[in-house]
């Protein structure tokens, strides 16, 4: 007799399970009950640091699973369109003109609202206007991000270069995803950013299950398939952005987490698929998270686990891609 497969109501269930598992267990870890002071301030850093978390795995999760259904490409990662790149020129370029002094980067507050501010307009006018100007393609959406990620790169390089060595090596700290320095204002505005975006593009995404079918298709349904994935474009380079001004540049994990949750609810459903690769999002930073605070004690930061392990991963896609070709 042939057992039941698992429902992915169920599946979904047992992954929420599982993350408060380990919300708990990232809480309760070591904590100090016998000071008071203590124990208030352990508290209020891990909420913290976990609300950040739930915000980036939510933001890159959900942005990288969009992204893969619009570009009908599951071993493709958002941070191809540029915005990690955009990120490290920014904070490159805020301490060349002002200095590790300023208080453009020093005030976690106010670095937040640049960083953001401009990878929103750019995403906007990149991925808004010029889309519109290449007739809706999509290979050229990618090709547009390869040559922003590489033009960023060689503009950072630049300026590294003639960059004073010790304002560099402040730099450097700063340039990679860190849960450190988040405060209360910055996950305020970062909640309100992406709710404001989520509800806008609501009508959007439920219409992904239709715009995975094919562009013929979709249109054939009603589907105004053009203004749908520029829209979802948009909104996915704002997910990145703003996960990406809150704690750093994570590249891979949205590869790693998108892809498993294919793996485990196997459906075209975007409501699981989102709400999976969010949670498992979730849960991987936790893990990182603990890594770098008990094992490693802050020596190596959280994205240099993510990007080795997406890295490992993606080779394992591309080989596994290749196999069944």
């Amino acid at each position: 007799m042939m057992k039941k497969p698992i429902s992915n109501r169920i599946k979904l269930i047992i992954l929420g399970l599982i993350l408060v598992a380990f919300i708990a267990f990232y809480f309760l870890f070591k904590l100090n009950f016998k000071k008071p002071a203590l124990l208030n301030y352990q508290l209020k850093r891990r909420a913290t640091i976990m609300i950040a978390m739930i915000i980036a795995g939510f933001a890159i999760g959900g942005a990288s699973i969009v992204f893969q259904s619009v570009i009908n490409n599951s071993i493709v990662t958002p941070c191809i369109l540029g915005m990690n790149s955009l990120y490290t020129v920014v904070r490159t370029l805020i301490v060349f003109v002002f200095g590790t002094g300023s208080i453009f980067f020093l005030n976690a507050n106010l670095s937040f609202a640049i960083n953001l501010l401009i990878m929103v307009i750019l995403a906007y006018f990149i991925y808004g206007a010029m889309f519109k100007k290449t007739k809706y393609n999509v290979l050229y959406i990618l090709l547009i991000g390869t040559v922003l990620s590489s033009l960023f790169g060689s503009i950072q390089s630049a300026i590294v270069r003639i960059m004073d060595s010790n304002e560099y090596d402040t730099l450097l700290t700063s340039l990679t995803a860190s849960f450190d320095s988040i405060n209360t204002e910055i996950i305020i505005t970062g909640v309100i950013l992406l709710a404001l975006v989520t509800i806008i593009l609501y009508k959007d995404i439920k219409m992904l299950n239709v715009i995975t079918l094919g562009k013929e298709q979709a249109i054939n349904l009603g589907v105004n398939y053009d203004r749908v994935i520029r829209r979802l474009l948009i909104g996915v380079t704002i997910y990145i952005a703003i996960a990406t001004a809150m704690v750093g540049p994570i590249s891979f994990l949205g590869l790693i987490t998108a892809n498993l949750a294919r793996l485990s609810f196997k459906t075209y459903k975007h409501s699981y698929l989102i709400s999976g690769t969010a949670g498992i999002s979730i849960i991987v930073l936790i893990i990182g998270q603990v890594i770098v605070e008990r094992v490693v004690s802050y020596s190596i930061p959280i994205s240099v686990f993510i990007t080795i392990g997406g890295g490992i991963y993606f080779l394992f896609l591309i080989i596994k891609s290749e196999r069944r070709a």
